[in-house]
């Protein structure tokens, strides 16, 4: 398992906001976000399939920066909080502060939240 750092700039900020969110969201078994377009993804890929994934989503004046990274970071003002895909509540531990989305309490009309809604 590889660790990849992910951010970008959009141009047109609202343009591919959400999709670009969903779409990291998906790329590999876990994922954190500690700043608004900064993203760190566990994932068992490579820095040119993640590029390849995201780059159909950007305009020619927005920018992708993908890499692969240690555990080691120094985060001010900030916290990292790592999400799991797609399992559920009761596949993690008690003391886990890991959330899985969606919880296995959820109605399917609750399966999607979208990312404008997400705390």
């Amino acid at each position: 398992m590889r660790l990849f750092l992910i951010t970008y700039d959009l141009a047109k900020s609202n343009g591919n906001k959400h999709a670009m969110a969903t779409a990291i969201m998906g790329l590999g078994q876990a994922w954190a976000r500690p700043l608004e377009t900064t993203w760190y993804v566990r994932a068992e890929t490579s820095e040119d399939a993640i590029q390849a994934r995201l780059s159909g989503m950007l305009d020619t004046d927005d920018g992708l920066i993908v890499q692969a990274v240690s555990e080691e970071a120094l985060l001010v003002n900030t916290s990292l909080r790592w999400f799991r895909q797609r399992r559920t509540a009761l596949e993690l531990e008690a003391s886990s502060n890991v959330i899985a989305f969606p919880a296995a309490t959820a109605s399917p009309a609750e399966t999607e939240l979208p990312l404008a809604q997400a705390g």
